[in-house]
């Protein structure tokens, strides 16, 4: 009898991309495919095929799917709709609307706050708002992650004066769980360090991206961590948001909103109300509502100072006081948010 030969060893099968990975990949990037989805005219008056080269649509499905079909002036659609009025220049709109230029340490690190380090970690984000204050920011110049994040970890330990370091972007969950953890694990060596915050819309608008590998990296920081996230309407919340956003507060989270008053969005006392007390719904206090970053591209959503300060007024006047964001802009070279 000749035995069997053994059967070859197979390698093991590689583990699986965790489901909010293939849910950014399959993201929406085509204006006519986001409007017919939408039920609207692929050719809508005002969409830019030019806007979108000069800078991408991305929308992941899951926000589309919030969206009111038929309605071109859904104020989810407005945010990431790029438009003909994207291309027009408008006096007092620049490149670089809140002086990071002038800010930078080097090595993604930004440093405007007595206190505070901001790292750059990544110029991904699972969605690109239209407004965003850092659409012409140079990412691959500045990039936190570059040589295993040595160099920026050293910035933030050679200088005693940090005690917070700002996670940002782009947006820093996009960024895989290791990396994060390799991150936070070098920063944890530094005595002077007492506190951690992360800047992210993903629980928003990808909340699969709060998955248990996340969760489990965030419950075992050393430090309280607050995490900034940013809804500019009601219906960016839903059952998926309000699921992820319990599983952050679980793991220890702090959880705050800062909003952007957009015209067409926002710019109502109704739809600021409903903001707050939808988010408050969700386990997340009211922290700032920004009025724009005069970043060139943007001026369509401006509204004027006088108009903001009413409306401010008028949700102060309606909501408890918790409730009520701070309505602050932010100035290049001032020494922190300026309030209106």
């Amino acid at each position: 009898m000749i035995p069997a030969a053994p059967l070859p060893l197979q390698p093991p099968a590689p583990a699986p991309a965790p489901r909010w990975q293939a849910l950014w990949r399959d993201a929406v990037r085509d204006p006519a495919e986001l409007l017919a989805l939408l039920g609207l005219d692929p050719a809508l008056a005002g969409t830019s095929a030019e806007a979108a080269r000069q800078f991408s649509l991305r929308v992941p499905r899951g926000f589309v799917a919030r969206m009111r079909p038929g309605d071109p002036d859904d104020p989810l659609l407005r945010q990431v709709l790029p438009l003909d009025a994207e291309m027009r220049p408008m006096p007092g709109f620049s490149l670089d609307a809140v002086g990071d230029a002038a800010a930078k340490a080097g090595d993604g690190v930004i440093r405007k706050y007595r206190g505070r380090a901001l790292l750059v970690a990544t110029g991904s984000c699972a969605i690109n708002c239209r407004y965003c204050f850092r659409r012409h920011f140079p990412y691959a110049e500045e990039a936190a992650a570059a040589a295993g994040w040595q160099r920026t970890v050293a910035l933030v330990r050679d200088d005693t004066s940090i005690d917070e370091v700002i996670l940002s972007g782009g947006d820093p969950w996009s960024l895989a769980t290791h990396k994060l953890a390799e991150l936070t694990g070098a920063l944890a060596a530094i005595p002077h360090l007492r506190r951690l915050r992360v800047h992210t819309r993903l629980p928003v608008v990808l909340p699969e991206r709060v998955d248990d590998a996340l969760v489990e990296w965030l419950a075992a920081l050393p430090w309280p961590v607050t995490v900034v996230l940013h809804a500019n309407h009601a219906r960016e919340f839903d059952a998926s948001v309000d699921a992820a956003l319990h599983r952050l507060r679980q793991a220890g989270a702090t959880l705050l909103n800062q909003a952007v008053l957009l015209k067409g969005v926002n710019d109502s006392v109704d739809a600021l109300c409903a903001l707050s007390e939808r988010g408050f719904e969700a386990g997340v206090l009211p922290y700032y509502l920004h009025q724009l970053d005069r970043v060139q591209g943007a001026a369509h959503f401006e509204v004027d100072d006088s108009r903001a300060r009413r409306l401010h007024a008028a949700v102060a006047a309606r909501l408890s006081g918790y409730l009520v964001p701070r309505l602050v802009r932010e100035v290049a070279g001032d020494p922190g948010k300026r309030p209106l």
